[in-house]
């Protein structure tokens, strides 16, 4: 089983991801930059990357990073779901072009988050 990585904009998003995980058996840690991700994709088998696009520019970098051209067969293999304000469409829209497997509003994601991270992290 591997963890679930995460980029959450603030404490909130943070601590709600991490206690639904925590409740579910399911290892999560916070990545807040691309270093920070590279040591997790380094340290431990990552399952999943979830990322609050109200950081655009950590998320996009992270996909780019796991979906670019340098990625590794793993990387490729770590599912990536980005969610944020349902008024963004743009942004939601260039996360799933850049290779977000699953994009979603930020009520989507708060609202099924325990089958969400279940599903991702099993």
């Amino acid at each position: 089983m591997g963890m679930l990585v995460y980029l959450a904009a603030d404490l909130i998003w943070a601590s709600k991801i991490k206690g639904t995980a925590e409740s579910l058996g399911i290892a999560c840690r916070p990545v807040r930059t691309l270093e920070m991700l590279e040591a997790r994709l380094g340290d431990s088998p990552v399952r999943a990357l979830l990322l609050d696009l109200d950081k655009p520019e950590e998320a996009m970098a992270m996909i780019a990073r796991l979906r670019g051209e340098g990625a590794s067969e793993a990387d490729r293999g770590v599912r990536i779901l980005a969610w944020g304000p349902h008024v963004e469409k743009e942004l939601l829209g260039r996360a799933k072009e850049m290779g977000a497997d699953e994009v979603m509003t930020r009520g989507a994601f708060d609202h099924g988050m325990a089958e969400i991270l279940k599903r991702l992290g099993g």
